[in-house]
């Protein structure tokens, strides 16, 4: 008769210092307070260049989600090529490791857009994908901590509240311990011009520590800006039309604009022509719904870990990435496979008909 021991319980050493890590961080935060305080986040729609006076053109700055799609793309995307070479030169016949998820992620969005686009899934496949690997780079690299947290200062004005600094190697860090008190400098005429020009334009160069000051974040998350996923939606959009026309030929127009039975059957044919025009304005809300559904999401995500993180400090805000995490994957998905659906629906007749003639 055998006997089996009784599994002993481990208590893993790292649980341990990830508890010690969060209580220090609770104790900095709410204890010792000062430049370990979380700061308030300033919400700033548009963004902002990713240091003072970098411009791509006269007016046109390199913005703090500019640099970070740039970085995205190539913090994503090296290992990915690197990941396939080494594949390819090691001659291996089974694949492993990195280049195994890769391949699992392109077999899973082939075989979905051979279902919905048939013969046309070789054109609309490399669009798709492209799309489904951009904005899962962007999105996922936007949960690296060096976002909203490292830039330059700027004289805080308008609603956003300010606060005093402490320069520690002449680096300026925010001391959450002390807002700027707004209303105790109501009456100082001219108070934030004194402290060095226009606040709104005043950017803090001075070694001094600051008075009223807030930060530029240098890197902001690519979807946080509107104009990031409204260039995304447009281009989706513009390669449906192509794809359209591509299948069809100029009878894919006729959906916006049928005017083939006005004639021979005045009433249905004032109804297709009506719908016709109803199908051409659902066409241009698809861009809308785009942009806003995507840069609507990541933004309110960015905005609730910055401010939940100000107040609870270390174990909430983990929590949350891991939500920010998944809600990232799956926006990247849900655009990509919307477009694909666009596409796909684009080469079909909307007369009923099956997909146009074979892509040669």
């Amino acid at each position: 008769m055998t006997t089996h021991a009784a599994p002993q319980r481990r208590f893993g050493f790292w649980r341990w210092v990830w508890l010690a890590l969060m209580i220090l961080g609770g104790y900095l935060a709410f204890v010792v307070g000062g430049i370990w305080k979380p700061v308030p986040p300033a919400v700033v729609l548009p963004a902002e260049p990713a240091w003072p006076g970098l411009y791509l053109a006269p007016g046109l700055p390199f913005t703090n989600t500019m640099l970070s799609a740039l970085l995205a793309s190539l913090v994503f995307f090296v290992p990915m090529l690197l990941a396939v070479q080494g594949f390819v030169r090691g001659g291996s016949a089974v694949p492993s490791g990195f280049y195994q998820v890769v391949e699992m992620a392109v077999e899973f969005f082939w075989n979905t857009t051979q279902s919905a686009a048939g013969k046309w899934a070789k054109r609309i496949f490399p669009f798709t994908m492209t799309i489904f690997l951009y904005v899962l780079a962007a999105n996922l690299f936007k949960m690296l901590p060096i976002h909203e947290t490292i830039g330059y200062t700027k004289v805080a004005h308008g609603n956003v509240q300010g606060y005093s600094t402490v320069v520690v190697g002449g680096i300026h860090l925010l001391d959450g311990s002390h807002p700027y008190d707004a209303a105790a400098h109501a009456g100082e005429a001219g108070h934030s011009e004194s402290a060095g020009g226009e606040a709104e334009a005043k950017y803090w160069n001075s070694p001094e520590p600051c008075e009223n000051c807030e930060v530029v974040p240098s890197i902001r998350g690519a979807a946080t800006d509107l104009n990031f996923t409204a260039a995304l939606a447009l281009v989706t959009m513009l390669m449906v039309q192509i794809f359209g026309v591509w299948a069809l030929g100029l009878d894919y127009f006729s959906k916006f604009f049928n005017l083939k039975t006005i004639i021979s059957k005045p009433f249905f044919g004032l109804m297709d022509f009506i719908v016709g025009l109803l199908e051409l304005i659902s066409e241009i809300a698809k861009i809308l719904s785009f942009s806003l559904r995507l840069f609507g999401v990541i933004f309110a995500g960015t905005l609730l870990l910055a401010i939940l993180g100000s107040m609870t400090a270390v174990f909430v805000p983990g929590l949350l990435v891991g939500l920010e995490l998944f809600v990232g994957i799956i926006q990247a998905y849900v655009f990509s496979t919307l477009a694909l659906t666009f596409m796909s629906q684009a080469t079909v007749s909307h007369h009923g008909d099956e997909h146009s003639e074979e892509a040669h």
